[in-house]
C-alpha cells in the first residue's frame, strides 16, 4: 500500500463511521512540543465523558529535554493498562516515526506531520499512512505570528474529528489551561484546535465513535497519582510538610506548597533533604503528623533522621516516588528499585510501617490510611509509590469529601500524667502529648534519639534496651494482625499464582484475564502492604504451584527480586520465584505472560501455564 493522497472536501461524506469500544492512542515528539498536553486534554475529556482512560508517558531527563511519548487508553469499559499496542501513532518527526512504527497494532493508523516525516515503503504495507503538514498548517491557521507553535493543539483537531470527540468539552478544557494567560494564547489556541478540526483529511475510509459509556451516576474526577496523593494528604488532616526538589515527587511538593495555605497550613521548601525531614519531624512533634518525601537519593540521606523517628516512635508520613536508580540512575523512568531501603533502610533494628498505593484513586486513600496508621501507632509511614504511578492520568469517582475529610488538630486538654512509652500499657503503643499540654503531676516527658526509660529520658540499661526494641517490634506486629488479607483475583486454586504490588497491579489483572480466556489456571493477588506484610499470605500460596512476584526491579544476587526475596525469606517457600525487568518502562500485558510461559517452559500464548 502506498501513501495515502490527500483526499477532496467530498470524501468526507463518503467515510465509513465505525463504533469502538476502546482506542490506544500514541503521541511521539519533542518533550518541548505539548506532547504531554494533548494526551492530558484526551484523558481529561474521557474522564469528564464518563469513560475509562489510562495513560502512560515517557520524558527525557535532560533539562533541554527530547524525544517524548505519551500513550492514551480510552474506553467504555474497565481500562486496567496503558494497552500494549497501539490503534493509532501521531508521529510529528522522523525519529518519533522510526523508533514508535513497531508500536502499531498491523493494520494501524500512522497520522504523521508530513513536514518532518517521510513513511518508509517497509511498512506501508503493515499500517495505514495519513499525512498532514501539520507543521505548516498551524503556521497558516495563527498568521505565522508563533511560527509551528500550537501544532499540537492542531493535531488535538485532528484527532477529535477522527475520532467524533465532544468538541465543547475540549474547548473548554482548552480554555481552562490557557484562559489565565495573555488573551492572544487562548485564541490562537482555539485557532489551532479548529483548523486542525476543520483539515479535509487524506481518505481514512473510516472514522470513529466511542460506544457510549455505562453511566455509573457519580461524578469523575481526573488527575495523576502525584496530585491525587497530595489531595489525599490534605482530606487526611495534613497541614504541614518540608521537602527538597527531585523528580518525580517534586510535583506533590508544589501541590502541597500552593494548597496548604487555603486550608491553614504551610509547606517550607528546605535547603536539603535532611533539613526536610527534620523540620517535618518537628510539626509531627507539635502534634499534627507531618509529611516529607523524595524519591531514592533523597530517601537515602533521610534515613538517618528516619531512624529519630523510629526510636521517638514519632507519627510521620515519608512519601517516596521511586524512579530508575541507582544514583542519578534514571530520573524520568520507572521502577520499583526502592523496596529494600524503605524496608530496611537505616542502621540497628528500625521497624517502620510501608504501604504502596496501587493506582491513582488508590493513592488518594492510601495517603488518608497512611495517617492514620501513623497516629494510632506513633511511627512513620513510608507511601512507597512510583514513576508510573506519579505520572499516569485516571479517572476515578470523585470522593465523598464529608466522609473522609478529617480534622487532626491537637489536643491540649490538661492531663493527670503520661509516660508516652509506657511499658505496661494495654496496646503497648506509645502515645505523644503535644507540647503546650498541662500535666498535673508535673513530670514532663521528652524526646529523644537515644535509648530511653517511659518517661523518655536517656538510658543505657540493657534491660530496657531489649524491652523498647520488642515494643517498637510488636506494635508493627499488632498492625499486622489487623491488616486486611488480600482477596485473589481469580479462583483460590491453580496452576499458577501472579504476585504483584504498587503499579503492576492492573496489568497483571489484565494478565490473568487473557491466560483465563486461554484455559490457563491462573489467578493474581496484589499486595499493598509491603511492611508488615499482613498475615495469612501463606494460606494463599498454598493453593498454587508456581507463584510468580511481578515486579519492576533486578532479579538480584540470587534471581527472585526485591519483594520476592522478601516473601521467601518470609515464608521459605521455593516455589515462590521473581519476575523483573529494569528497562524504565511499565510492565506490558504480553510481557508478563510471555515471561510466565519462560519460568514454565511452555511455548507461549497458545501453551497451557
Amino acid at each position: 500500500m502506498s501513501a495515502v493522497a490527500e483526499a477532496p472536501a467530498s470524501a468526507a461524506s463518503q467515510t465509513k463511521l465505525t463504533r469502538i469500544s476502546e482506542a490506544v492512542i500514541r503521541i511521539a515528539g519533542n518533550s518541548q512540543d505539548g506532547i504531554q498536553a494533548i494526551g492530558g486534554f484526551l484523558a481529561r475529556l474521557a474522564g469528564r465523558s464518563e469513560q475509562e482512560v489510562m495513560t502512560f508517558m515517557t520524558i527525557p531527563s535532560t533539562i533541554s529535554g527530547g524525544p517524548s511519548i505519551f500513550q492514551v487508553r480510552i474506553g467504555s469499559g474497565e481500562v486496567l493498562s496503558p494497552g500494549d499496542e497501539a490503534d493509532m501513532l501521531l508521529a510529528f518527526y522522523q525519529h518519533s516515526y522510526d523508533e514508535h512504527i513497531y508500536s502499531l497494532k498491523l493494520g494501524g493508523v500512522v497520522l504523521y506531520d508530513s513536514d518532518h516525516v517521510t513513511p518508509k515503503e517497509d511498512h506501508l504495507n503493515n499500517y495505514r499512512h495519513v499525512g498532514v503538514a501539520i507543521s505548516g498548517k498551524t503556521v497558516e491557521a495563527i498568521g505565522g505570528t508563533g511560527r509551528d507553535k500550537g501544532k499540537n493543539i492542531f493535531a488535538l483537531g485532528l484527532l477529535a474529528r477522527i475520532y467524533d470527540l465532544d468538541v465543547p468539552k475540549l474547548k473548554k478544557l482548552i480554555d481552562e489551561r490557557f484562559g489565565g494567560k495573555d488573551p492572544t494564547v487562548l485564541q490562537n489556541a482555539i485557532a489551532c484546535f479548529e483548523a486542525g478540526y476543520s483539515h479535509q483529511l487524506q481518505d481514512l475510509l473510516r472514522t470513529y465513535q466511542f460506544q457510549h459509556a455505562e453511566l455509573k451516576g457519580d461524578h469523575q474526577v481526573v488527575m495523576n497519582g502525584n496530585e491525587a496523593l497530595a489531595y489525599g494528604l490534605i482530606a487526611a488532616g495534613v497541614r504541614f510538610g518540608a521537602g527538597y526538589p527531585i523528580t518525580p515527587w517534586s510535583d506533590i511538593m508544589e501541590l502541597l506548597r500552593r494548597e496548604l495555605p487555603k486550608y491553614g497550613g504551610t509547606f517550607v521548601q528546605c535547603e536539603d533533604e535532611i533539613a526536610s525531614i527534620s523540620m517535618a519531624l518537628g510539626g509531627s512533634y507539635g502534634g499534627r503528623v507531618s509529611v516529607t518525601g523524595s524519591s531514592g537519593p533523597g530517601i537515602s540521606l533521610k534515613t538517618e533522621a528516619l531512624g529519630w523517628a523510629i526510636m521517638a516512635e514519632m507519627p510521620l508520613i515519608v512519601v517516596d516516588v521511586q524512579r530508575g536508580g541507582p544514583s542519578t540512575g534514571m530520573p524520568t523512568n520507572v521502577e520499583q528499585s526502592d523496596l529494600n531501603i524503605t524496608c530496611f533502610g537505616g542502621h540497628g533494628d528500625s521497624p517502620r510501617v510501608v504501604i504502596a498505593p496501587s493506582g491513582v484513586e488508590d493513592c488518594f486513600y492510601t495517603a488518608i490510611e497512611a495517617v492514620n496508621v501513623a497516629r494510632k501507632y506513633s511511627t512513620p509511614v513510608i507511601i512507597l509509590t512510583d514513576q508510573g504511578i506519579a505520572t499516569r492520568i485516571e479517572a476515578f469517582s470523585e470522593p465523598d469529601l464529608k466522609s473522609v475529610c478529617q480534622d487532626i488538630t491537637p489536643d491540649l486538654s490538661p492531663v493527670a500524667d503520661h509516660k508516652p512509652y509506657d511499658l505496661q500499657a494495654a496496646d503497648g503503643v506509645t502515645r505523644h502529648v503535644p507540647p503546650g499540654t498541662r500535666i498535673v503531676s508535673g513530670k514532663y516527658p521528652v524526646v529523644t534519639g537515644l535509648e530511653h526509660d517511659e518517661l523518655g529520658h536517656p538510658t543505657g540499661s540493657p534491660k530496657l534496651h531489649v524491652s523498647m526494641t520488642a515494643k517498637r517490634r510488636n506494635k508493627l506486629k499488632k498492625l499486622a494482625a489487623e491488616l486486611p488479607v488480600p482477596q485473589t483475583y481469580g479462583p483460590n486454586e491453580g496452576q499458577v499464582l501472579l504476585v504483584g504490588w504498587g503499579s503492576t497491579s492492573g496489568p497483571l489483572r489484565e494478565a490473568v484475564d487473557r491466560f483465563r480466556a486461554l484455559g490457563d489456571a491462573v489467578s493474581g493477588l496484589h499486595i499493598k502492604y509491603i511492611n508488615p506484610l499482613p498475615n495469612g499470605l501463606d494460606e494463599i500460596f498454598k493453593g498454587f504451584r508456581h507463584v510468580f512476584v511481578v515486579e519492576l526491579n533486578d532479579e538480584g544476587l540470587y534471581g527472585y527480586g526485591q519483594f520476592g526475596a522478601v516473601l521467601r525469606a518470609r515464608y521459605c517457600d521455593p516455589k515462590i520465584r521473581g519476575i523483573t525487568k529494569v528497562d524504565g518502562l511499565t510492565w506490558k500485558v504480553k510481557e508478563i505472560m510471555d515471561r510466565v510461559h519462560a519460568s514454565l517452559g511452555t511455548r507461549g500464548s497458545n501453551g497451557k501455564a
